[in-house]
């Protein structure tokens, strides 16, 4: 780890745009040049995720990455009238929102990668729009999951929102990895807004049920990359592969040492799986 003092060649700005006829101010990160490389973080956290991601020389000489926080995430503001609602991402919204950034930031069919909520919607945008697209990369991927919690614990009156968030997700990191590395990845739970992640998952439990979507996914349009961490019991590999299964040419990769937050929770190990991936996008040849 380095000790003296340096400046990282990350750039933050604040984008201004509308999405689904409301003003936003959102804010992203970027890093390198070259092919665009989209990258969605999960429910109730933000663009920190990538951190590691717009660091990497070796990404960021052919790819430029961009991690950019949905409204009411992170540094993005939310809408006018914020308080007089209650947030609730749908899929219809999440789709709007990805495609109104592209097209704002001038993309020439970027590379989009998301994780968790992020993989789930990737699949509607291999579904629904793969001309948009190079390529779509599914971290911890799937069509659909059983719910295993109570989302009225992530926003009460007499519990600490960001507390509970982040002991809910502590489990689905991966053991054996960075300490430190855990704890940033904790850290994004703590510092979530008042039920953001409760307003993420209606898209996940409620409006993102894929299975009668992904039969459509045609991946000689798009091709299509499924990455899950062996080691996350809320989309597991087994749900991964399921999903696959639907989608003839999907391309699946059960990541070892990782959990449900690959790119944050352990960086270095993660990298063993998207170089690859990337390569193969950048080249054309697996």
């Amino acid at each position: 780890m380095r000790h003296d003092p340096y400046v990282e060649p990350v750039v933050g700005r604040y984008l201004h745009l509308e999405i689904d006829g409301r003003s936003q101010r959102l804010y992203y990160e970027e890093a390198g040049e070259g092919i665009p490389l989209l990258c969605l973080h999960t429910a109730g956290a933000d663009g920190r995720q990538f951190r590691a991601l717009v660091n990497d020389e070796e990404i960021t000489r052919h790819f430029r990455v961009i991690a950019f926080d949905l409204p009411w995430h992170g540094k993005s503001s939310p809408p006018a009238g914020y308080h007089k609602e209650e947030y609730r991402l749908t899929r219809e919204l999440y789709v709007k929102t990805i495609l109104a950034v592209s097209e704002a930031l001038g993309l020439d069919r970027p590379v989009a990668m998301g994780c968790s909520i992020g993989g789930r919607i990737v699949l509607n945008l291999a579904a629904d729009h793969p001309e948009h697209f190079r390529a779509l990369i599914g971290l911890q991927s799937a069509d659909h999951q059983t719910p295993w919690y109570d989302t009225d614990w992530l926003h009460r009156s007499d519990v600490h929102g960001g507390e509970v968030c982040a002991a809910l997700i502590s489990g689905l990191i991966a053991p054996g990895g960075p300490e430190e590395d855990r704890h940033e990845t904790l850290w994004h739970y703590l510092s979530s807004g008042p039920g953001i992640f409760k307003g993420d998952l209606y898209f996940y439990r409620v409006d993102g049920d894929l299975r009668e979507v992904t039969p459509r996914i045609d991946t000689a349009r798009c091709p299509l990359y499924l990455l899950t961490g062996e080691y996350d019991f809320s989309c597991t590999p087994e749900d991964t592969q399921r999903t696959a299964e639907r989608i003839p040419g999907a391309r699946v990769t059960v990541m070892e040492k990782l959990g449900h937050f690959p790119m944050s929770e352990n960086p270095e190990q993660f990298r063993q799986y998207l170089l690859p991936v990337l390569q193969e996008i950048r080249t054309g040849a697996p």
